[in-house]
């Protein structure tokens, strides 16, 4: 049993075979570098071990593997800045019997663990497998010299090659103690061939991303550059259609409609998206339809409203002759209306056979009460965001037919006669009829919102 200077490393295995450049900068392994220097032999010997957690700074026995090297010293220079550079080469695995922390290094007493070999068929077959896929992993991986190939081609010691491979994976450091500890040589073949497979695999896909990356990069090159040209272009024609106008338009609108605050957030985030875009993307066409939808919707502008009763039954008896207890209830609300003044918006239930008049009635009622009229015919409508609105998401997504007619009647408080009602259908996609709860509850319906303008 044999004492040595120990030499701790962080984030690095070395293996038998492999010669490695080292910088030290401790104290301690500083310290055990001078130490081996010292002796005036032709093999300047160290322990080189790994540490279990790299970050240790002062690492005690329990922090380093029992398993590590017999290195040789090739070569050492010091640095200006104190470090030391060494040159290092492995010579054998050994296991470390006994760890002794001295005051400037740290020394052990180790005794060898050869390899166990067993030069039979299926060694061999391994020995080729994983040469064949060594290949296979340089070429994906560049980073590898072909020299190193060329070495574990030429070579028939299936350990000289199972470290040689060993050392040069691209693999988490405790697999590489993992294969360091193996002594079997057969084991530690199949263990470096599953590895070897295993980041094979995983160096395609990542070559397969890059390069789509990289395409859809030249892509959207090819594009800016075309885009600043069609720029140049325009500007030179008189003919600027870069989308600044158009910023400037949604700023104004913005700031002269009377949108809640949270409708004025919405609109200035997605106006701020609009301006770092390409006019000619395809998603400033989508952000762009949106503005002109939030700020299309009659925000707080409802038009004035007629309490005239007289006027009101004047109205009715022009327009329909009898329905005298239709109207009479009509005439009721409107009086109870003009009562309060804040009475919540009442929900008439007109019931009849085609033709009678029910939708007369309602142009009536608006043409009475001073509200614009708006008619949504929901006969075979299945789809509950013909109601509430499609998301954004979708390709060709739009409001509900609610917002639809507000927009299209240009004030907040039309008056809507919801048409053949009765004919909703349901099915996969939704039930119609629950989704005009929400709207037609005087409870709730203030705090109605449609899919598309919440965004």
């Amino acid at each position: 049993m044999t004492n040595l200077p120990l030499l701790p490393l962080r984030d690095i295995v070395v293996f038998p075979d492999m010669i490695v450049p080292l910088f030290v900068g401790r104290e301690k392994s500083v310290k055990a570098i001078e130490e081996v220097m010292k002796h005036d032999t032709n093999e300047k010997q160290v322990l080189l071990v790994t540490q279990k957690d790299a970050i240790t700074d002062n690492p005690k026995e329990n922090d380093l593997y029992k398993i590590g090297i017999l290195g040789n010293i090739l070569q050492m220079l010091k640095l200006p800045d104190g470090t030391v550079k060494v040159l290092v080469e492995g010579k054998e695995r050994v296991k470390i019997s006994k760890f002794i922390d001295l005051e400037h290094y740290i020394k052990a007493s180790y005794t060898k663990f050869p390899d166990k070999i067993k030069k039979n068929d299926e060694c061999k077959a391994l020995t080729r497998a994983i040469s064949e896929q060594f290949e296979g992993y340089i070429k994906v991986n560049k980073k590898i010299s072909k020299d190193v190939l060329t070495s574990v081609i030429q070579s028939d010691d299936p350990s000289k090659v199972s470290n040689t491979v060993a050392a040069h994976l691209n693999i988490k450091i405790s697999d590489k103690q993992m294969l360091l500890e193996t002594d079997t040589i057969d084991n530690r073949l199949e263990k470096i061939l599953e590895l070897l497979e295993s980041e094979l695999d995983v160096l395609k896909v990542e070559k397969k991303i890059r390069s789509r990356v990289k395409r859809q990069m030249e892509k959207t090159q090819r594009e800016y550059y075309l885009n600043e040209q069609l720029k140049a272009i325009q500007k030179e024609l008189g003919d600027s259609d870069d989308g600044t106008d158009d910023n400037e338009d949604y700023l104004k609108k913005i700031n002269s409609l009377k949108l809640t605050e949270e409708a004025k957030k919405k609109a200035e985030s997605e106006l701020k998206k609009l301006k770092s875009m390409s006019p000619m993307s395809a998603e400033s066409t989508v952000v762009r339809n949106y503005l002109d939808w939030l700020l299309g919707i009659p925000w707080k502008e409802p038009s004035k409203i007629k309490y005239d009763l007289n006027d009101a039954i004047m109205s009715l008896d022009k327009d329909h002759f009898g329905l005298e207890k239709v109207k009479e209830r009509i005439i009721e609300y409107l009086a109870i209306q003009k009562r309060v003044k804040k009475i919540q918006g009442s929900i008439l239930c007109l019931v009849g056979p085609p033709g009678v008049g029910k939708t007369s009635l309602g142009k009536s009622i608006a043409k009475a009460t001073g509200r614009d009229f708006v008619r949504m015919s929901l006969g075979g409508v299945r789809d509950e965001a013909e109601i509430k609105g499609h998301r954004r998401t979708y390709i060709g997504s739009m409001p509900g037919k609610i917002v639809q007619g507000m927009k299209k009647a240009g004030t907040s408080n039309p008056l809507f006669l919801l048409d053949e009602i009765d004919k909703l259908g349901a099915d996969w996609r939704g039930d119609p009829s629950s989704a005009l709860l929400e709207a037609l509850d005087p409870e709730q319906n203030n705090a109605f919102s449609d899919h598309y303008l919440r965004g």
